[in-house]
């Protein structure tokens, strides 16, 4: 067992593989602000980035244990395609693995602690040659419509016999892990990232519908975009807001974008503001917030982000979402949601937001209140904590 600090306090080394500051990222970045200060974390980086120099500003220990970055940017499509592709993968990161489990070895943590899918897998070895139990934190659905066929049966035998705990971001990621009984600890916010009731709130004019995130095929900017021809066909004053940039090669889905609403005829309609520091000042410009993914998402934290800053939200049904917006599929939604990749119905809705703006502000406080009741990040630290303390106590 590893060395214990004077305090008592417990060693934790969590493991991510990406510094790019993603919502996964940012939501770790909170949980160690506000994790029990009896567990004492050292965060490994397989790159660096944004997030190493977050950690490291926040006071939180952090180091790069570099990967090739061939192998850090692999597409999750292309990691596990089939058998040959896994086995050509994981022979090229065989060097990597072994200095990692090298590296906690020596850091001699009571837990190792992963984040991120990537580092999930490459933390299974590790872990083993470091002597340490591992306790994964699942943010991604493990599922084909997700991941390759593959990998997801490589991931829920994992999951079922070697690693020692699973922490989950939703329970539909958790429905995602049969054979289990994951821990449930949702991305909490901050309490400083809590805004004015919708009732207080200052709704910009023109109105502004916005869709918040990084820009890829999986989060809906196309659909969003041919929503807005339709909903300017009822409100011409309308003004539409892509805040977001486009990460991993996904530049050729951000130009289709573009053209595309220029082939529509409302390019001055549309603002592309790029990557914004500040989303809570992003969110606040807003009428309406719309989230538009096709596929179900693991949570949707830009959902939460969106109601505790007492913004209306319109959603695309399914996994997480469902959860944040329509906790009680007896009760009225918090917001409105759509199915997938349907253009119309997310027009139809933003119409609606725009059109009876009492509604809105109606469904924006119940939203506002629930998040703030369902979504703390001091309920996350305690799960997560009570899930690290039991697989210590375990070894």
């Amino acid at each position: 067992m590893g060395e214990r600090l004077d305090d008592g306090a417990l060693r934790i080394t969590v493991l991510d593989h990406t510094a790019v500051l993603g919502g996964a990222e940012l939501a770790l970045v909170r949980l160690l602000d506000h994790l029990d200060p009896g567990l004492q974390t050292r965060t490994v980086l397989f790159s660096d980035g944004p997030l190493a120099a977050k950690l490291a500003e926040a006071g939180h220990p952090v180091e790069v244990l570099a990967l090739d970055p061939a192998l850090a940017n692999t597409d999750r499509h292309e990691a596990g395609r089939s058998r040959l592709t896994a086995l050509a993968n994981a022979m090229r990161v065989l060097p990597f693995t072994v200095r990692l489990g090298l590296r906690l070895r020596r850091l001699a943590p009571d837990v190792i602690y992963t984040t991120s899918l990537k580092a999930d897998l490459l933390g299974v070895p590790a872990a083993w040659i470091a002597g340490v139990p591992l306790v994964w934190h699942v943010h991604d659905r493990i599922s084909p419509d997700y991941l390759p066929g593959p990998m997801v049966r490589l991931l829920q035998l994992l999951a079922r016999r070697v690693v020692r705990r699973v922490v989950v971001n939703s329970e539909g990621t958790a429905a995602t892990l049969p054979g289990i009984h994951p821990a449930i600890a949702y991305p909490g916010y901050d309490p400083a990232q809590v805004g004015p009731s919708p009732a207080e709130r200052t709704i910009p004019t023109p109105p502004v519908v916005g869709i918040l995130g990084r820009i890829s095929p999986t989060k809906g900017q196309l659909e969003f975009v041919r929503a807005a021809e339709r909903v300017l066909a009822r409100h011409p004053e309308a003004r539409f807001r892509i805040i977001g940039a486009p990460l991993f090669g996904e530049q050729e889905y951000a130009d289709r974008v573009q053209a595309v609403a220029q082939e529509l005829g409302i390019a001055d309609r549309v603002e592309f503001t790029g990557f914004v520091a500040d989303p809570a000042a992003a969110l606040d410009g807003l009428t309406v917030c719309v989230h538009a993914s096709g596929q179900p998402e693991p949570f949707g934290q830009v959902i939460v982000e969106a109601m505790i800053r007492g913004v209306p939200v319109v959603a695309t049904q399914g996994g997480g979402v469902t959860e944040i917006v329509r906790p009680d599929p007896a009760a009225e939604p918090l917001g409105w949601l759509v199915p997938p990749y349907d253009v119309a119905a997310l027009a139809a809705a933003i119409d609606e937001v725009l059109e009876d703006p009492a509604e809105a502000e109606h469904r924006a406080t119940a939203a506002w209140h629930s998040a703030q009741e369902r979504f703390s990040v001091h309920d996350t630290a305690a799960v997560v904590a009570s899930v690290l303390r039991e697989a210590a106590a375990r070894r």
